[in-house]
């Protein structure tokens, strides 16, 4: 991972707003329509060139494919590895189970996904490689087409497969959390070996709280996510730290968020995974207070925080001496070499929804860059 040597670096979590275009035909993937196999890779490899060129413009250093072929961050997998079939009933967050007439607003509202959550059902085993190649190859295209500063390609979690998949094939939690893992670890060493620095996208360590392990008790939810970081790590044990960061979420939506894990409990548990970044949220008014859990925490001296200073869920264009403002805050406590400018969530986290207008989107990562170039005047 590059760090803010000279001046403090901008990123995201990865997903961007995908077209109707590409929405449409990944949907229709989705329900095993007959499709153009030829359409489908033009039209996926043009919305990639004109992400990562619309990053680019903005000012953002560190870029990604903007996740244009996944239909979600981690139902994806199933086109990857074998072993999921089918759909599982939904599993609500406790919060919105609180407030059952703002879901069901939501819901209407297009908030609840609407494409399916496989079951695993099967062996866990590398399906194909291919939509990864294809991946690859189109990032690469745009790459050299815009020559972005540095790059980074998402890849899901063991824990986040495990919080959305349900399994219903492996007799225990353990060995269904270590064949996900093992499988997805051609992936991940794929990524890496492309040349992008890897994210994982683990909002199981934060989101899971008040979702896969909403029913358990305090210790039961730290030793459970523990767990994931353990998988997690040996997953990763082929792939140096240093080129890897790990995104941690409470849930990219709109919400009460008040039975949010506390970060003061998620972020010892953060801190023992291996990936040297850490993405993590603190723009939103949930969670905005918790800058002071990083400063009253011991960080290791490798590790470089990657806060979130733009809320995904909101339209507001933040002001760019708000960002250089919650930028300064992190590189109070870890320095500024140690500090990347970055998103809460993703602004599109599965096709057809996104909570933000898609051109607000950019003028939000636009706005980031500037603030990001006002901390810098002060921090150099």
């Amino acid at each position: 991972m590059l760090i803010s040597t000279d001046r403090i670096l901008t990123t995201h979590v990865g997903s961007l707003p995908r077209s109707k275009a590409v929405t449409d035909l990944v949907f229709a993937k989705e329900r095993n329509e007959d499709v153009d196999n030829q359409l489908f890779n033009e039209t996926i490899k043009a919305a990639v060139d004109s992400v990562v060129a619309r990053q680019v413009q903005a000012g953002v250093d560190i870029v990604s494919d903007g996740e244009m072929s996944k239909i979600s961050y981690s139902t994806y997998i199933k086109d990857r590895i074998t072993g999921f079939e089918g759909d599982s009933p939904r599993n609500p967050p406790s919060d919105l189970e609180d407030y059952p007439e703002f879901m069901q607003r939501a819901a209407k509202g297009g908030g609840t996904p609407s494409y399916s959550r496989p079951c695993c059902v099967g062996k866990i085993e590398v399906k194909s490689t291919i939509p990864l190649e294809d991946d690859v190859a189109n990032f690469n295209a745009a790459i050299a087409a815009h020559r972005p500063y540095d790059t980074f390609m998402n890849a899901a979690s063991p824990g986040v497969i495990a919080l959305f998949l349900p399994n219903n094939h492996y007799k225990t939690k353990d060995e269904y959390l270590e064949a996900l893992a093992e499988a997805m670890r051609p992936e991940y060493e794929a990524i890496v070996a492309a040349g992008y620095v890897l994210q994982l996208d683990s909002p199981d360590i934060g989101l899971g709280k008040h979702m896969m392990f909403k029913n358990d008790t305090d210790e039961d939810y730290i030793r459970l996510a523990n767990q994931h970081i353990e998988v997690l790590n040996h997953a990763l044990r082929n792939i140096p730290a240093d080129r890897v960061r790990m995104h941690v979420c409470f849930g990219n939506y709109e919400g009460p968020h008040h039975h949010d894990a506390p970060m003061s409990m998620v972020l010892p548990i953060a801190l023992r995974a291996k990936p040297q970044g850490l993405l993590f949220e603190t723009a939103n008014p949930r969670h905005a207070h918790e800058w002071t859990v990083f400063r009253d925490t011991k960080i290791p001296d490798d590790k470089i925080l990657i806060p979130g200073v733009l809320d995904s869920t909101s339209n507001f264009i933040e002001h760019p001496e708000l960002v250089a403002q919650r930028i300064e805050t992190f590189t109070n406590i870890v320095g500024r070499e140690r500090v990347i400018a970055g998103t809460d969530c993703g602004f599109s986290t599965f096709a057809g929804f996104g909570a933000v207008d898609e051109n607000i989107v950019y003028a939000k990562l636009a706005a980031m860059a500037e603030g990001a170039a006002i901390a810098s005047k002060r921090l150099w």
